[in-house]
């Protein structure tokens, strides 16, 4: 679980997060969204120590990750899994080599232990074969499975996804958006998704935030966006005329 308490955080005077809270509980998937600029990339660097908050709390299982030392941050770090949103793959190295390098980094586990591992989270995400593969030899959504593999490989007890479904096809972001929530929910992981996918809003919504100049406007789960009488959150979901449509279908079939 992590927990967000009274969370500031000013550049230059100017006030980007207002007052912060959201708690995040364990085997969901809490999706952050809202416009650019709103705070939500903010919100999400401070929480994974990136950005230093003006103030407030960062609660990670009870444990205030504001007040750490860089060495107990360290630790907690460990404990974090980092999806990226351009996947950040070493060309150089194949998939297997890549989904190593946390464990060659940060732990000391035989080479026979590192390749279990390997094996394993490759085989969870699909992968099976693709081991001496290079990430120019892959397509977007193998490569986007690998950055995952290497995000979990560690076994995290907190997963960040940024915009885990940019540049993928609409198939293929089904895809993704079903594995990561198979394995927070297998895993019973604390994943974060900072998202602009309405697909995944109402696919994998266990819980969805709504960040609007700065504060939280609205929590609530993906269905619950649906109905929401909420304006300033129904102008920015339902902003495209195909998903004003999805909702006026919905109305009318709820209709007595």
């Amino acid at each position: 679980m992590i927990e967000i308490k009274q969370l500031y955080k000013s550049f230059n005077n100017v006030e980007v997060l207002k007052g912060i809270n959201i708690t995040m509980n364990e085997g969901k998937c809490n999706l952050v969204i809202g416009k650019s600029g709103a705070g939500k990339t903010v919100l999400i660097k401070c929480m994974v120590g990136l950005f230093e908050p003006t103030k407030g709390q960062i609660l990670y299982d009870e444990r205030d990750f504001v007040k750490m030392s860089e060495k107990q941050r360290k630790q907690i770090r460990l404990e974090m899994g980092m999806l990226f949103q351009g996947n950040a793959l070493f060309d150089s190295m194949t998939v297997e080599d890549n989904v190593r390098f946390p464990l060659d980094m940060f732990t000391s586990m035989t080479k026979k232990e590192k390749t279990d591992r390997v094996d394993e989270v490759l085989s969870r995400v699909n992968l099976v074969g693709a081991h001496k593969k290079f990430p120019s030899e892959i397509s977007g959504g193998m490569m986007k499975r690998v950055g995952i593999a290497r995000a979990i490989v560690q076994k995290p007890s907190y997963l960040f996804c940024d915009e885990p479904n940019s540049g993928l096809d609409p198939i293929t972001s089904i895809v993704i958006d079903e594995l990561i929530q198979e394995i927070t929910q297998d895993l019973n992981i604390t994943t974060v998704i900072n998202t602009h996918d309405m697909n995944s809003v109402m696919g994998i919504g266990d819980k969805v935030i709504y960040i609007h100049e700065g504060a939280v406007h609205w929590e609530g789960t993906g269905n619950e966006v649906m109905t929401t009488k909420d304006k300033e959150l129904d102008n920015f979901v339902f902003a495209s005329k195909f998903w004003k449509h999805i909702k006026e279908e919905q109305q009318e079939e709820n209709k007595p």
